[in-house]
């Protein structure tokens, strides 16, 4: 069964954030997320907060936190204890970490540290004894059920090695279904050279969302996730070239974004979309009338994907959100529509 998430930026006011998260618990969405990157928006830890406090049935989590801004005890503490506040309600997606270390002027945690970090915070999150830094640690406070799932982000083999090895599922940040496939492929390969089940890892898609038949109009207001993609595609390009095992529709669009603004990360009208094609908006994004969403959710979902998370950050965000939860989720799902 395909599931839908909505992610929503931590920008003030806090109460529009939590109003946000409300409706779309009644509406049927299953899981609630925001960004994680505390210099560019307010704190998504403290939102969620506010956010658990409002709720009582739609799951939680950051889309995505990272190990390297906090100390990552301090991240399994934090998760653990909204675990507890909301009965055992929170997600973990977690990556290397971009906006916020990049604007800090940090690079992304390298991945060998990334995978010791995360394989540390799933247990101690999750109430089990760990080694870290020479010392026994155990948050002895910590629910143990159900199970904070753990879900990582990547784009290239060795950060989608670390998915299959140590994950929960995979984040998958655009909605292409070639792309989706490749990922989803190389990180069940890793589970299964872990030993690990390779069906247990669950996809999460991850796009901008407007449901409206406006295409131009859309299509510029979601020109700005590509180019956010693209930043993360260049480290693999500087690691693994262009010919190598990267599809190159991946690789050829990251090469003609010359320049990224993080000033305007995930904002409608940054400058840096304007080396996008409307032809990489439409593969990466969610875009058109109802039935144009139903395709390529049902193309996405024969793929394996278990989650769409839609990333609503243009301007019509609660438009979007009250038509998926009318016309698109009860398509998968009874709604749930209040």
């Amino acid at each position: 069964m395909l599931e839908f998430g909505a992610t929503f930026l931590p920008d003030p006011p806090a109460q529009q954030f939590v109003d946000r998260i409300v409706r779309a618990e009644q509406l049927g969405f299953r899981y609630g997320w925001t960004y994680d990157s505390h210099i560019l928006w307010q704190d998504g830890y403290i939102l969620l907060t506010l956010a658990a406090a409002a709720t009582s049935s739609i799951k939680l989590g950051h889309c995505v936190t990272n190990p390297g801004i906090r100390e990552p005890t301090v991240t399994a503490s934090a998760y653990a204890t909204l675990h507890d506040i909301t009965g055992g309600r929170m997600v973990m997606g977690i990556g290397r970490g971009d906006s916020s270390r990049r604007v800090v002027g940090l690079d992304p945690v390298p991945v060998a540290q990334f995978e010791a970090a995360l394989e540390m915070i799933k247990n101690l999150m999750n109430g089990r004894e760990v080694h870290w830094n020479d010392r026994t640690l155990r948050l002895e406070w910590a629910r143990t059920e159900p199970e904070i799932p753990m879900y990582v982000a990547g784009y290239g083999p060795r950060a989608l090695g670390v998915a299959g090895r140590v994950g929960d599922g995979v984040i998958i940040q655009l909605a292409d279904p070639e792309i989706t496939r490749w990922i989803i492929e190389r990180a069940r390969a890793s589970a299964v050279e872990a030993g690990r089940d390779p069906d247990a890892l669950a996809p999460v898609v991850c796009a901008p969302a407007v449901v409206g038949s406006d295409l131009p109009r859309w299509r510029e207001e979601t020109r700005w996730f590509p180019a956010m993609v693209s930043n993360h595609v260049k480290d693999l390009i500087k690691r693994y070239g262009t010919d190598g095992e990267i599809p190159h529709v991946l690789t050829d669009f990251a090469q003609r974004v010359e320049e990224y603004d993080y000033s305007e990360h995930s904002r409608v009208g940054a400058e840096h979309g304007k080396y996008i094609s409307d032809e990489i908006v439409e593969r990466f994004s969610l875009l058109g009338d109802v039935d144009q969403h139903l395709a390529r959710l049902r193309e996405l979902e024969e793929l394996g994907v278990r989650q769409v998370n839609l990333y609503l950050m243009t301007s019509s965000i609660e438009d979007t959100l009250e038509r998926y939860g009318a016309d698109i989720i009860p398509q998968f799902e009874p709604s749930a529509v209040a």
